[in-house]
């Protein structure tokens, strides 16, 4: 593992003034936005002024983030200090972790455009252990495989062609290979993002991965936090291991394993709709009412009730009337929730991650949920091969799971699946649906965003109206207002 601090943010005129060498490296500290920031409320003097003084005065500064901070509770000033992280050589299972915070940004290397050479991150739990020789021979098992897979889907696919592919039609092969191929490799697989986070978050990061039960999370803490301890020591305070954090989900565990349900396990649906906001489509226009009126909302309420379909359809229509591919709709949306239950792959889950307006929990990998295997697997006669591959990694997971329940973990695959619940309102549903419907998302969240969008439709016709893929946008559009959209195209540089 290594991690590199890329940047953070650093007040203009400071570098203004290191350009003319003027100034000392202690002044190269994102905590004068914060110390700046934090005294608008309460200075009559100027933001500029008073980012000045706090660039003059770093120490007082510092004091006086942390008396804000600490003493008077606001954190939010730790806001306008942002980080830039480069972490490298992480397993795949550590990446889930670090991008369940919602309020930072990632960019990930993707396993579907970058053919993998297969290097893979041993935990110290099974690096320590008896199974370390037979958790090496099994990810080198899926790491043969892989190549192998890889490179008979792109022969498969060139023959099904029937002549030399272009270069477009080499790279959607090359594509289809790479997203399909990495079904088989473990969640050990290490792999590299970019972070940005601000000082706040990074130090919500800090304190959750100090009590976590992965030693990868906690070291990967450890590290960050030597990075920046020295840049911004008055705004990252909190970052130590907790109580709370460290023992809440695992107590949670052992008391629900007391009490929950013996016997078989049901058959159960991938897309489940489990609750969702009732009479949606009549809240949906009550607030539009209450938004473009005067009226208070229960009788916004009254009159949206009292309206017929057409009418309803009237109002719905006009609030999309306007809306070009790249816009979100409107704010009233987020009034509508819904909450789905999915069965899906850890491929899968790599993109519905990425989701995180939406509110996502879920459970561990869980071999008894089956594995997804990509239907080009069957195509090219080697789905035989990878339910081996599946059997013998299950068989080590299983027997790890009973000394090493956490790091178990790492031997699965990304064909393996876990259940996740996904609460989204209808403003985010919109999105997930422009991006995964679209003919280029990878081809599994797309099948269970379709599924989603299917069954919302159901309960909430209208609110609904105007999703799918954007590569479908002005068909879409078509269907609902008989004309096309007139697109605006983005304005690129000369």
């Amino acid at each position: 593992m290594k991690v590199s601090l890329a940047g953070f943010n650093v007040d203009y005129e400071t570098l203004k003034e290191i350009v003319g060498n003027k100034m000392e490296k202690m002044s190269l500290t994102p905590e004068v936005f914060s110390a700046a920031y934090a005294r608008i409320s309460r200075s009559p003097k100027s933001v500029t002024e008073l980012r000045r003084i706090a660039r003059q005065e770093i120490k007082k500064a510092r004091r006086s983030n942390r008396k804000i901070i600490f003493e008077m509770g606001h954190h939010s000033v730790a806001e306008h200090a942002v980080f830039n992280f480069d972490i490298m050589g992480i397993s795949r299972l550590l990446t889930e972790e670090i991008e369940r915070f919602r309020l930072s940004s990632y960019t990930e290397k993707s396993q579907r455009y970058i053919k993998l050479k297969g290097d893979f991150f041993i935990p110290k739990g099974i690096a320590k252990s008896r199974y370390l020789d037979r958790f090496k021979k099994v990810l080198h098992k899926g790491i043969e495989f892989y190549h192998k897979l890889y490179k008979r889907i792109i022969d498969y696919e060139v023959k099904r062609l029937g002549r030399t592919p272009t270069k477009e039609e080499k790279k959607r092969i090359a594509l289809k290979a790479n997203e399909d191929a990495r079904y088989i490799l473990s969640l050990s697989q290490k792999t590299q993002l970019g972070e940005t986070i601000n000082a706040r978050n990074l130090e919500l990061l800090l304190r959750r991965f100090a009590s976590h039960e992965l030693d990868e999370a906690r070291e990967l803490g450890k590290k960050m936090f030597g990075l920046v301890k020295k840049k911004a020591p008055s705004i990252i305070l909190f970052y130590r291991g907790n109580e709370f954090d460290k023992k809440t989900y695992p107590e949670l565990r052992k008391l629900i394993e007391g009490i929950k349900k013996k016997g078989k396990r049901l058959a159960e649906d991938d897309v489940c709709l489990v609750d969702w906001t009732k009479d949606a489509d009549t809240i949906l226009i009550a607030v539009i009412l209450h938004t473009s009126s005067e009226m208070n909302f229960n009788d916004a309420f009254k009159i949206a009730k009292s309206m017929d379909y057409n009418k309803r359809k009237t109002v719905i229509k006009k609030a999309f009337e306007h809306l070009e591919l790249y816009d979100a709709v409107l704010r009233e949306f987020e009034y509508i929730y819904l909450t789905f239950s999915l069965i899906v792959s850890a491929s899968c889950f790599a993109q519905l991650k990425r989701h995180r307006q939406s509110t996502i929990t879920y459970q561990r990998y869980n071999p008894e949920l089956g594995v997804t295997i990509p239907q080009s697997v069957y195509d090219v006669g080697m789905d035989k091969e990878f339910k081996e591959i599946i059997q013998i990694t299950d068989a080590l997971f299983y027997q790890m799971q009973k000394e090493l329940p956490v790091v178990s973990q790492y031997v699965l695959t990304n064909g393996h699946r876990k259940r996740v619940l996904l609460s989204v309102n209808t403003r985010e549903l919109y999105h997930i649906s422009r991006l995964r419907e679209d003919e280029h998302a990878q081809w599994e969240i797309r099948d269970k965003t379709i599924k989603m969008v299917n069954l919302a439709k159901g309960v909430m016709g209208l609110t609904l109206l105007l999703t799918g893929g954007k590569d479908r946008y002005p068909e879409i559009y078509n269907e609902v207002f008989g004309t096309y959209p007139k697109v605006i195209k983005p304005i690129l540089p000369s």
